[in-house]
């Protein structure tokens, strides 16, 4: 009996562990809301520009977070239109300052009632939209070098917390980033929960080989506090990757 109790549990132990949050099926047609906070935001003195996120939906950062170095960053989200990041770039690219280049996106989506996105430029202009129909909570909060927001959030709190935190915060883009989402969750965050978080910096020939601009690009796919494992990966990141 002993031996039958000790071959379940150690088969119990070994089985494949379930998702921190078990996203609902999506069987075709219109495709899960993107539930979320972000936070894009530009550093005067590195010339840094950056996205971070967090959301209870799987694999955020396959979604919302697009940036170049020296052109600038976009955060899409709610029923979020994917094409707003890389058509969003080619705009700053061509002169748009971030509030035409978020004017544009929108005037030419018929979806834009659900849309939400924030963008920041290379010289630090911020500009968002919140579509009329993004699920209660939604909104924004501008600020020199930000943009945050989000949708289906706990409250507008969220949004003036993580703002609020940005700026206080001390450090690289990358960590006031991520006290950025710590303050946000604290607040109350996604009311549905949390599941995944993102953060990508760019920065002129910052990545590996000093061949491309993805100075940091972490994820979390799946996790129960996926912010807590964001910031581990990024001290991890610096220390062995940044030699800091």
């Amino acid at each position: 009996m002993r031996r039958l109790v000790a071959l379940a549990l150690l088969a119990a132990c070994a089985a494949p562990r379930p998702p921190a949050c078990p996203p609902e099926p999506w069987r075709g047609g219109e495709p899960p809301v993107v539930a979320t906070f972000s936070i894009v935001a530009y550093d005067r003195e590195t010339g840094d520009l950056g996205v971070a996120v967090q959301s209870r939906f799987l694999g955020v950062g396959s979604v919302v977070p697009w940036a170049k170095a020296g052109v600038g960053a976009v955060a899409t989200q709610a029923w979020a239109n994917v094409s707003f990041g890389p058509e969003g770039l080619a705009m700053l690219e061509a002169g748009k300052d971030a509030a035409a280049a978020v004017a544009a996106l929108t005037a030419a989506d018929a979806g834009r009632d659900r849309r939400q996105v924030g963008i920041v430029d290379a010289k630090g202009r911020a500009a968002a939209y919140t579509g009329s129909g993004c699920l209660d909570w939604a909104g924004h909060r501008t600020g020199e070098g930000f943009t945050v927001q989000g949708n289906i959030l706990a409250g507008k709190g969220v949004v003036d917390a993580m703002a609020d935190a940005f700026v206080a915060a001390k450090g690289e883009l990358a960590d006031r980033l991520v006290e950025a989402l710590a303050a946000g969750q604290r607040a109350g965050g996604d009311k549905r929960g949390m599941q995944s978080a993102a953060l990508l910096v760019v920065r002129k020939n910052g990545g590996y080989g000093g061949n491309n601009d993805r100075y940091i690009d972490l994820r979390v796919e799946d996790h129960a506090e996926p912010i807590a494992e964001m910031k581990r990966l990024l001290d991890l990141y610096k220390r062995v990757r940044l030699g800091r």
